[in-house]
């Protein structure tokens, strides 16, 4: 799985806030949230969403893959 990039903090905060309201779903939602962005032609919103969309699936993941820094 590729590791997300963050450079700010409101969007570990958006990735909690989806997870909270989506469940299982929140990864989803993110992805939806991309595509819309993409669409729309914004393309610094589609890669935040796209960011903020692998920083759910790591959170849901029970797997380790490797040290966090």
């Amino acid at each position: 799985m590729p590791q997300p990039v963050f450079l700010l903090r409101q969007d570990v905060i958006e990735a909690e806030n989806l997870m909270a309201r989506h469940g299982r779903e929140a990864g989803l939602e993110a992805a939806e949230r991309a595509e819309h962005s993409r669409n729309q032609g914004n393309h610094i919103n589609f890669c935040r969403w796209r960011q903020i969309e692998r920083l759910i699936q790591m959170m849901h993941s029970t797997e380790v893959d490797g040290t966090r820094h």
